[in-house]
Formats: C-alpha cells, sequence, structure tokens
C-alpha cells in the first residue's frame, strides 16, 4: 500500500458574473461581467495557483421569476466565446467549458472544441449537460422531457467522439515532393444514422491533440450517474457529508467498471464553497458580510422553484423549521439537486434561516475557516475515499479567490498534497488522465 499522499486535484468554478450578493461589497467593480480583464486576473491568478482547471458554467434560458431585480442572474458570457481568449493569455491551465448537448447539435460543438483544444495546446475540456430549461428559444413549445433528454445526450457523445475520430494519427503528410496533401487511408468518415441524429462527417477541424477534449459531467440522477459512468472523466458532484460523498464516489466508480472504464480514469470532484480568513471569527465575518447583503425573499423563492418545493420558502417565518419534502417526488428539471435539497431537509431538519444559510453555495457545502481548517477537511474528504479533489465554486470576487490561492494552496502544498508544478502540456497530462486513442486506429 501506498503511504504517499494523496495528491488532491483542484477545479475552479467561475460563474459568467458576479454570484449571489459579491457584486454589492464596495470592493467589487461594477460591469466585471463584461470585461475581460476581470476573467483574466482570475485565470492567470489560478494558473499562478497550479490550479488544474477553470471551468464555467452556461445556461440558454432567462427566469423572469419575480426577485430577478435582486440578482445578477440575467446575463452572462457565452463560455465557448471566453475560454478561447483565455487560452491565449495563459499556458498550464485547462479550460472547461459547457456544451448543451439539449440545445446544441453535434457538429458544431466538435469543431468548436476541437479547436479549442488546438488554440490551447491540449487544454480543452467539455462539461457534457442535458439542459434544465430553454425550449422555448429554441422554436419549442416545451422543454425536453428528463429521458429523452439523457437518451438524446448519450448518442449525442457518440456522435461528437466518432468526429474527433475522422482523422487517424499521421492524416496529413504534407509532401511537398509528391503533392499529397492527405492520406487517405486515414480518412474516416462516421455516416452515423440513429434516432436523435444522422451525422454523415467527417469533421472539417483536425484531430484534438488531447484526442478528446477532457469529458466534464455534472448529473447525479440515476441517468446522470449512468451517463458520466459511461463517457465522463471529471465528474461535477455535490454532496454535504464524507459518507454521502462516499457511496457516491463508489457507487459511480463502480459503474464505470461495467462499461470496461478503469476507476481511475474517472476523477470525482464535488463543489466546495469557501470562504477563508486568517482566522475563523475573520472567516465567519466574511461570511455573515454576504449573507446580509443577499435578499432573503427572492433567494428563498428561487429555491423553492429550483428544488421544485410544493411551497414557497419566503413566505415562512425566517426561523420556523422547514415542512418535511414528500419522500416519494418527480420532477422534470433537477432531480439530483432537488434529492439533495430534500435529505438535506430530512437530516438536519433545519429552520428557514439554517436552509437560507446551507444553500447559499446551490447545495455545495459553505466551508467557512482558515487555511488549516480547510485543508484539514479536504485531507479528510480525500483519505476517506469520498473525493479526488474538489471544485471550488467562486463567486468571481476577486479577493475570494486571492484569499484561496494565497492562503490554501500553500497550505496544501505544504502537506505534500497538492502539486508545486504541473506535471505535463496538456490537460489530461496534468489530471493523469490517459490520451483518448482513436477508434480506427
Amino acid at each position: 500500500m501506498s503511504t504517499q499522499p494523496h495528491k488532491i486535484i483542484l477545479g475552479a468554478f467561475v460563474p459568467g458574473v458576479l454570484t449571489g450578493s459579491a457584486w454589492r461589497l464596495p470592493e467589487a467593480p461594477k460591469d466585471s461581467f463584461r470585461d475581460f480583464d476581470h476573467y483574466r486576473y482570475i485565470a492567470e491568478k489560478l494558473e499562478a495557483g497550479r490550479f488544474h482547471s477553470l471551468f464555467f458554467n452556461d445556461s440558454v434560458q432567462f427566469d423572469l421569476d419575480p426577485g430577478l431585480e435582486k440578482g445578477p442572474n440575467s446575463v452572462r458570457w457565452d463560455p465557448l466565446i471566453l475560454a478561447p481568449a483565455l487560452a491565449l493569455v495563459t499556458r498550464h491551465i485547462g479550460l472547461i467549458t459547457t456544451g448543451s448537448t439539449t440545445y446544441n447539435e453535434p457538429y458544431n460543438l466538435a469543431r468548436k472544441y476541437a479547436s479549442l483544444d488546438h488554440l490551447s495546446n491540449g487544454r480543452a475540456g467539455w462539461n457534457l449537460v442535458t439542459s434544465l430549461g430553454g425550449g422555448e428559444n429554441f422554436n419549442r413549445a416545451a422543454h425536453t422531457q428528463h429521458g429523452d433528454r439523457h437518451e438524446r445526450a448519450e448518442e449525442f457523445f457518440d456522435v461528437i467522439s466518432g468526429l474527433w475520430d475522422s482523422w487517424g494519427e499521421d492524416a496529413f503528410p504534407q509532401d511537398k515532393d509528391s503533392g499529397t496533401w492527405l492520406d487517405l487511408d486515414k480518412l474516416h468518415v462516421l455516416d452515423h444514422q440513429g434516432k436523435h441524429f444522422q451525422v454523415k462527417g467527417p469533421l472539417n477541424v483536425a484531430r484534438p491533440i488531447q484526442g478528446y477534449p477532457v469529458i466534464a459531467q455534472a448529473g447525479s440522477s440515476e441517468a446522470g450517474i449512468r451517463l458520466g459512468a459511461r463517457v465522463g472523466e471529471l465528474i461535477f458532484t455535490a454532496q454535504q457529508t464524507i459518507a454521502e460523498g462516499r457511496d457516491f464516489y463508489e457507487n459511480i466508480k463502480a459503474q464505470a467498471l461495467t462499461f470496461g472504464r478503469p476507476r481511475d480514469h474517472l476523477k470525482v470532484l464535488p463543489g466546495v464553497s469557501p470562504i477563508v480568513g486568517k482566522t475563523q471569527a475573520e472567516a465567519e465575518a466574511k461570511y455573515e458580510r454576504l449573507q446580509e447583503l443577499l435578499d432573503p425573499q427572492s433567494f428563498l423563492s428561487r429555491i423553492s422553484r429550483f428544488a421544485s418545493l410544493d411551497y414557497d420558502l419566503a413566505e415562512l417565518p425566517f426561523d420556523e423549521v422547514v415542512p418535511l419534502p414528500p419522500e416519494h417526488f418527480s420532477t422534470d428539471s433537477h432531480p439530483s439537486r432537488q434529492k439533495l435539497v430534500y435529505d438535506l431537509i430530512r437530516r438536519e431538519r433545519p429552520t428557514v434561516r439554517q436552509l437560507f444559510n446551507k444553500l447559499t453555495a446551490g447545495g455545495h457545502r459553505v466551508l467557512i475557516g482558515t487555511p488549516e481548517s480547510i485543508a484539514d477537511d479536504f485531507q479528510q474528504w480525500t483519505e476517506a475515499g469520498a473525493a479526488d479533489g474538489f471544485n471550488i465554486m467562486f463567486s468571481g470576487l476577486h479577493s475570494q479567490i486571492d484569499d484561496f490561492v494565497d492562503g490554501v494552496v500553500p497550505e496544501l502544498q505544504r502537506r505534500g498534497v497538492f502539486q508545486r508544478e504541473y506535471a505535463g502540456g496538456t490537460l489530461r497530462e496534468n489530471l493523469g488522465l490517459p490520451y483518448r486513442q482513436n477508434r480506427n486506429s
């Protein structure tokens, strides 16, 4: 048995706009959501902190909810525009962006991600998701049903990966003497005919440097776990306890084995929202400052809709115990996150106030403490087999990122559980993931 400490993977989640109440702080700049230098600073700071990856989520819908005017949820960058720009000002950090399988076509995304992988010299990642809504923006009267979305996503991956395999190794000899540009024996026409897609191919972009971009996946429903086990490599998830984290970790890795995939080809990264202070009191003061600026009515109403509760938390007294949710439920939006909220209510029987404080990171753990206590927590999770690393949920505020990079990262490095230098040139090499071989080889 190895006595070497577990090396923790750190990814950063950065929103398209300052989230929660961070935008209200006096030190928060206005218009950061349309200022490229804001994101450039973040990428360069995270790279200096040796983060493995930087992740941007995305949405193709606009919720006209009652609290719209109170929160910065109405605008965001297109991550597949932002990531290529950041590729030119960084050298090592991976760039992972969301691309929905529900409201995109495989050929379009195959071209974009292959191009990003070349532009970044092998640092691209694709967060494979099904959209939670947005059909009204794509010529549809209603959103696609949950089961249909995942069935489409499974076929979507088969098509997009087949397109990335259009070209064999050394398919372009570019022999000037013979005048031969392309070796036709290394050209592979996909000619896919399926239920959701008919795609002939081949892709008109060279094969990605990594074979495939790193595949991230964040679904924790039964269908989402199956998809992650079959094709995911970075698994973004949200559990509140080590026991829950270990159960999820073992479940998805066991399912991966049934698809013929080694356990270490999946890296599980639970989300954590850290508030870092030099002392515990300082960290708690920073958190309280953010909570005081957050509008509870609009936030609680949004959480109630997001979790498909049959009551509005905003209408309950702040210190009343939250009513128990039903034992059995169904939803067509976000079943895994709904289950997380329901399990939290049953396990902890919180008041509305306590639930408000727990869910300010969208269901991910809020971790308030010093660099030492946060490092302790990370080691406990990884050593217990509940995580391979963590997806750090930042608000986008520069000072929050500075606190983590300047405080927690050196503490993890001092303990020998986090990298001091990047292991290789590509995102796959830095994550310890293999190059994806061409299926036609």
